[in-house]
């Protein structure tokens, strides 16, 4: 087996309910310069450590049942993370002859949460998969310009295969013409991965006063034939 340079630790529990089966899965990782404490159920995040922020994060969405874990979680989390990287150390020494195994991204998509809708609030989406170890770098910018403000990315999931995903989203509200990427950065990559979003033209717009202009033309234009008409029919009516 090769070395990795993500020291993983697994605890998986499939959760039987009356409406079917679930997975649970806990994700413990380090490395030198990284740390990670994450539950998910069902592939989906429901807390990680944010040992920057020293405390738990909750990223569920605002309207599903709020939940939480108990008192001490994050504490356990730093334990952890000292427990993890003491158990790297002692890996390193025992596996010093074995390369370092290193997967750049299988595939990186962008893509916006909802239909694109000219002036209203969206989401641009950066899909990162495939990538060993973890984690990845990823920046924005709109029309050439670097964006930070109201980007942010999740905590690393695991895959089946022991590679990652992570995901990094972007507040924008799209107009005509701007384009948007989203650069991934890996130690894997020689060059980072770029992918470009550009505001189709195709994206619905306000109606405005176009369509009404046209409804008012076409309605005096039927009138003035109406009147036309009905002037030519009575003529013929007084000439017979």
């Amino acid at each position: 087996m090769k070395m990795k340079e993500l020291l993983l630790f697994l605890s998986c529990v499939l959760c039987v309910s009356a409406d079917g089966q679930h997975g649970d899965i806990k994700i413990i990782g380090c490395s030198d310069s990284y740390g990670e404490l994450m539950f998910g159920l069902d592939g989906e995040e429901l807390a990680y450590a944010d040992f920057n922020k020293q405390e738990m994060i909750y990223p569920q969405p605002p309207f599903i049942d709020p939940m939480t874990y108990q008192e001490g979680t994050y504490e356990s989390s730093v334990a952890n993370l000292q427990v993890c990287r003491a158990n790297m150390q002692n890996s390193r020494k025992g596996m010093k002859d074995f390369p370092l195994e290193r997967d750049a991204p299988s595939g990186v998509m962008i893509y916006t949460r909802d239909e694109v809708e000219f002036g209203e609030k969206n989401y641009l989406i950066c899909y990162v998969t495939g990538f060993y170890p973890a984690p990845v770098n990823v920046s924005w910018t709109k029309n050439k310009e670097k964006v930070t403000q109201g980007s942010s990315i999740n905590v690393p999931y695991i895959n089946k295969d022991g590679t990652f995903t992570q995901i990094s989203r972007l507040d924008f509200t799209p107009q005509q013409g701007d384009v948007y990427s989203c650069k991934v950065e890996h130690l894997a990559l020689t060059e980072p991965a770029t992918k470009f979003y550009e505001v189709e033209a195709s994206a619905r717009s306000d109606p405005g006063v176009g369509p009404s202009v046209f409804c008012g033309v076409g309605l005096t234009l039927g009138l003035v034939g109406v009147a036309a008409g009905t002037f030519f029919l009575v003529k013929g009516n007084e000439c017979s």
